[in-house]
């Protein structure tokens, strides 16, 4: 982009003016002032760029004959005027890259528009609000196109000379005693401009907005998940793609259900008496209440599978229903209790650590 359409200045802009342009765009974009915003700082580096370059004279003399440095000559032609031996050349002989380097161009210093950042937030969810899905209303302030100037940092004006070229369509410039012309491509050639610095964005291309979204959060999001939503993260400068939003999901512990996966584990009780007998009670799950059947001689750490009980998963199936068994062994009180114990040992007799001294 043009040095004076980065600043907000005309081409005949007086260098008190000049420092006044940049020192409010400092104030607005210098890195300080925009912690952690990339946006802000890449497009400081162009208004301090192009402030260095016009604030000295004889670097601004040389941009204004020969343009933005890093402009592109891709589709205009060069001509080749022959030799001006009139004019001595001062310095040591120029190497073939210096004669030829707007006549040959490096294809990589093509300038690209920066691509604007993503951005980043987070949503807080009960567990089984994340279990059924929902819908988040938020608010974000983002960097978007300039309404005024559609992103491009410009804004079409009254139609003036061309100050690159001064009017004839063409720049003219020496390299040793051979003398080039191409079409300028401030104006395509025209000697005409039509366009001024947007002040509406600074002729960033970009400006901030505020703005309502809606999130939908599909069922069975797990706690870290993040969903992507297109197009909500910041607009690059001068007509920049625009970035992506990205929301984290921060699923809330429950008091009885832990998940893996898309599986649900709830740990359950049972006393000494019905895991020698085994039974059958109800247990809850996040649909309501199933019943359980324990199996008779279920050993504590033992896990039961429930299908279809779990997190809801991709395709429309649900994850399982863990029930890991932990047996609780009551505390005896009466010694009626501890003769019954006694007897039940006496009469299944078994060494529970044999195997400790195996092998």
């Amino acid at each position: 982009m043009d040095f004076y359409v980065i600043l907000g200045v005309e081409r005949d802009v007086s260098p008190t003016d000049l420092e006044r342009a940049y020192t409010r765009l400092a104030r607005r974009y210098h890195p300080d002032i925009n912690p952690g915003d990339s946006e802000a700082a890449a497009f400081f580096q162009r208004v301090n760029e192009a402030y260095q370059t016009l604030r000295n004279p004889d670097r601004r003399r040389a941009y204004d004959v020969g343009g933005e440095p890093r402009a592109t000559l891709q589709g205009t032609s060069v001509e080749f005027h022959g030799f001006d031996f009139s004019t001595p050349v001062s310095g040591a002989s120029a190497t073939f890259g210096e004669l030829f380097s707007e006549v040959l161009p490096d294809a990589s210093a093509a300038a690209v528009p920066d691509a604007g950042g993503d951005l980043h937030g987070e949503i807080t969810l009960g567990f089984e609000e994340a279990l059924r899905g929902a819908v988040r209303q938020l608010t974000i302030t983002r960097l978007d196109a300039c309404a005024v100037c559609g992103g491009s940092g410009v804004r079409r004006a009254a139609e003036r000379g061309c100050g690159a070229c001064q009017g004839s369509g063409t720049r003219q410039w020496r390299r040793g005693h051979m003398v080039f012309s191409k079409t300028c491509e401030s104006c395509a050639g025209s000697g005409r401009q039509r366009q001024r610095p947007c002040t509406a964005c600074g002729a960033a291309g970009t400006a901030a907005v505020t703005e309502g979204i809606t999130v939908q959060v599909p069922a069975g999001i797990a706690d870290g998940a993040r969903l992507r939503i297109p197009g909500k993260g910041n607009a690059g400068p001068g007509g920049g793609a625009v970035g992506d939003l990205y929301i984290t999901a921060a699923v809330e512990p429950h008091r009885l259900f832990e998940r893996d996966g898309d599986d649900l584990i709830l740990e359950v009780p049972l006393g000494v008496h019905e895991a020698a007998l085994g039974a059958d009670f109800r247990i809850p799950t996040t649909d309501g209440f199933t019943t359980l059947r324990v199996p008779a001689g279920t050993q504590s750490g033992e896990r039961l599978r429930l299908p279809a009980l779990g997190a809801p998963a991709r395709g429309g199936a649900r994850g399982d229903l863990i029930v890991e068994i932990r047996i609780v062994v009551p505390r005896l009180t009466d010694e009626r209790s501890r003769e019954l114990l006694r007897e039940f040992g006496r009469m299944n007799p078994t060494d529970e650590r044999r195997d400790l001294f195996a092998g």
